[in-house]
């Protein structure tokens, strides 16, 4: 018998109510999209099949909080033609080249040809007047050293952040607080996350490219973004650095929250990846449904892992983008996996614990 490809795993709350009624994406008033890199491109086709298959049948608006790479993804959900949108982004991204050692402007640059190939003429509006969804990005706003774009004072930033980190996240707070740009039309249920100070910017037409470049810039390998329209003056940079996967509560009232993942548990922010004993929990995971690839599927991919960003150094731009491609391909199966099983109604039967 054929391995399984998914995993479920829910807190309390959603595994209450995904029991008792059943899955009906309607109910999902979150969706999440994590910081990873590369590692999205081992849930592309799950993406293609919840933004074409999924999310046109919803009564009610969806909302996306992504950061780094979530925020892109996202970025191609509020896009008119969402699986399309995916699909060039996809494309684009397994097909860029860089030589041994690329300067961060060189991958700055790829970043922002990569908007404007989702984003087209016109893009700004459409993701941002999109009836079924509401995009949201989370970067940060650096302070101190870490604003800077010398790698040595960036560097100093990021130890302080992660020195003080080791004790209690609220160190972070140092070098860092969060910077949520949100979507207006409608206050999301995220909008006072505690526990980190937080500048709230809406998104705008003049803004929203900047917001989600700001979001992927990670500390030493992109240039940071430096005073993004109508947010306050700064240096912006990768939302992960706070936010990897979230450690906070991201629904109110009865909403779930939607989480394909890469991994089976939450890491809170960048500087806890090490930090075994650092996973999100408690209230955060309480009604949050996380989808993510199987250990089994995990283990048949070439190389035993998913894509991540040690491929730009381990392999050559054609090794890399084989590599890269075969992911895809096979992530197909978890696509199809996700719609024989909601179409059975057997979901109940599959969910693990969370938190």
């Amino acid at each position: 018998m054929a391995f399984k490809t998914l995993r479920f795993r829910a807190g309390p709350g959603a595994t209450r109510v995904l029991t008792r009624e059943g899955f009906d994406f309607d109910r999902f008033q979150v969706m999440a999209g994590a910081s990873g890199g590369p590692k999205w491109l081992a849930l592309s086709r799950l993406d293609k099949f919840i933004a074409g298959e999924l999310l046109p049948r919803r009564e009610t608006p969806l909302f996306l909080l992504g950061s780094s790479i979530g925020a892109w993804r996202f970025s191609c959900y509020a896009k008119p033609d969402p699986a399309a949108a995916i699909q060039a982004f996809e494309d684009a991204y397994i097909e860029q080249r860089y030589g041994k050692r690329p300067t961060a402007q060189e991958v700055t640059a790829e970043t922002r040809r990569f908007f404007k190939l989702i984003a087209g003429e016109g893009g700004e509006a459409q993701m941002l007047s999109n009836s079924r969804v509401r995009l949201n990005v989370m970067a940060v706003r650096c302070r101190g050293a870490a604003a800077f774009e010398q790698p040595w004072l960036q560097g100093l930033g990021m130890l302080a952040a992660a020195t003080g980190n080791l004790f209690s996240r609220r160190a972070l707070a140092v070098s860092y607080e969060r910077a949520l740009f949100f979507d207006s039309r409608d206050e999301p249920p995220f909008i006072n996350l505690t526990g980190l100070p937080m500048q709230r910017i809406a998104l705008s037409e003049q803004n929203l490219e900047d917001a989600v470049v700001a979001s992927g810039s990670i500390p030493l390998v992109l240039e940071g973004v430096r005073d993004i329209h109508g947010a306050p003056r700064g240096m912006y940079r990768d939302g992960g650095v706070t936010d990897y996967h979230f450690n906070d509560s991201l629904s109110s009232g009865e909403g779930l929250v939607f989480y394909p993942h890469f991994y089976p548990y939450m890491v809170p922010g960048w500087f806890d990846k090490s930090l075994s004993w650092r996973r999100a929990g408690g209230a955060a995971t309480d009604k949050v449904l996380l989808v993510s690839p199987s250990e089994e599927f995990v283990a048949s991919l070439p190389y035993g892992k998913i894509p991540d960003r040690n491929d730009f150094a381990n392999l050559d731009n054609e090794q890399r983008i084989s590599y890269w491609n075969t992911v895809v391909a096979e992530s197909e199966r978890m696509a199809d996996e996700f719609r024989e099983l909601l179409a059975g109604g057997d979901l109940a039967g599959r969910l693990e614990a969370l938190g």
